[in-house]
C-alpha cells in the first residue's frame, strides 16, 4: 500500500472517530504512522514530524464536527470562551516543552496515555454512571480555566486536539452533559490546532525534520478526515456512545501494545548488534596485543 493510500485511509478512519468522540483524531493517526511508515532514525525524530502533521489534520477533523454540532444546537458559548481562552497560551507551553526531547520520549508518552485513556473508556463503560443534567453543571470559569490549561498543555505535548482530555474533564469534574462536552471541544479544538500545528511545524528543523513532509502527511490524512468528521458528528447524535467507546478503546490499546513491542524488538535488535560488535576480532570488547605484548 502507498504512502499516500496510508494517510488517506487514516485520515478517514481518524475523522470518523475524531467527529464520534469529539477528539482531533491524534490518536488513531499517531499510532497509524508510527506502525505503517515507521521510523528511520534511532531517536524516532519523525514521531515529531507524525506530530506536526496529525496536528493539521485536527484542524480539519475539528472544524467540520463544530460545524455538525452547531447544526445540532449542541453548541454552548459559555462553556466554549473560558477554555479557549487558557488553552491558547497552554498548547503553546506544551509545543515548546515537548520539542526538549527526542522522539522516542514523545512516542513513548503517547504509548501511555493512550493505555491510560482506554482503561479509564472501559471502566467508565462497565461503571455506566449516569449522565450529568444541565442543572448539575458545577464549578464556574476558574474551573474551565483550569481544564481548558491542562487539555491545552497535553495537546502540545502530545501531539493531539485536546478532546481525549477535555471531554472526561467537563464530563466527570464540571458535569456537563456528554454530548455537550464534545461539542465545546470541537468548537475549542480546532482553534488551538491551528496554533498548536503553527508552532510546531515552526520547531521541525530542530530535530532534522521539514514542515514540507509534514504538508505532504497532512494532505491525504485531511481529505479523508473531512468526510469522517461529519459522519462521526452525525452518529454522535444518534448511536448508543458507550459501547462505541469501547471497541475504540479495544482498538486503540492494541495500537499502543503493537507500537511498544515493535519499539522493545527494535531496542534488543540494536542491544543484540551491538554485543556482536564488540565480541567480535578488533571489536570494542576485544583486546589486541601489541608486538611487544606478544609471547
Amino acid at each position: 500500500m502507498t504512502v499516500f493510500m496510508v494517510t488517506l485511509l487514516t485520515g478517514l478512519v481518524a475523522g470518523v472517530v475524531g467527529g464520534l468522540a469529539g477528539i482531533g483524531g491524534s490518536i488513531i493517526m499517531l499510532p497509524a504512522l508510527a506502525i505503517f511508515l515507521g521510523y528511520a532514525t534511532p531517536d524516532r525524530s519523525e514521531h515529531h514530524l507524525y506530530m506536526a502533521a496529525a496536528m493539521l489534520v485536527n484542524v480539519v477533523v475539528a472544524y467540520f464536527a463544530r460545524v455538525q454540532h452547531a447544526r445540532e444546537g449542541a453548541v454552548r458559548a459559555d462553556l466554549v470562551r473560558p477554555i479557549l481562552a487558557s488553552m491558547c497560551v497552554s498548547v503553546v507551553i506544551g509545543v515548546l516543552v515537548v520539542n526538549v526531547f527526542d522522539g522516542t520520549v514523545a512516542k513513548n508518552a503517547l504509548i501511555g496515555f493512550i493505555l491510560c485513556y482506554c482503561l479509564f473508556n472501559m471502566y467508565s463503560t462497565v461503571r455506566k454512571l449516569p449522565e450529568p443534567q444541565p442543572h448539575q453543571q458545577r464549578g464556574g470559569r476558574a474551573l474551565l480555566l483550569g481544564i481548558g490549561g491542562l487539555t491545552g498543555f497535553m495537546a502540545g505535548f502530545l501531539g493531539i486536539g485536546g478532546g481525549i482530555v477535555m471531554v472526561p474533564l467537563m464530563q466527570w469534574v464540571a458535569r456537563v452533559p456528554l454530548r455537550q462536552s464534545i461539542a465545546a471541544s470541537a468548537a475549542v479544538m480546532w482553534v488551538t490546532a491551528i496554533i498548536g500545528s503553527v508552532t510546531k511545524l515552526s520547531l521541525l528543523h530542530t530535530h532534522g525534520q521539514h514542515w514540507l513532509d509534514a504538508l505532504a502527511l497532512a494532505g491525504p490524512m485531511a481529505l479523508g478526515a473531512v468526510a469522517g468528521a461529519r459522519f462521526g458528528a452525525w452518529c454522535t447524535h444518534r448511536l448508543h456512545l458507550p459501547y462505541l467507546k469501547a471497541a475504540i478503546s479495544i482498538i486503540l490499546g492494541a495500537s499502543a501494545i503493537k507500537m511498544a513491542y515493535d519499539g522493545l524488538s527494535k531496542f534488543r535488535a540494536r542491544q543484540t548488534d551491538s554485543a556482536e560488535v564488540d565480541r567480535a576480532p578488533g571489536g570494542q570488547g576485544s583486546t589486541t596485543l601489541t608486538p611487544s605484548e606478544s609471547p
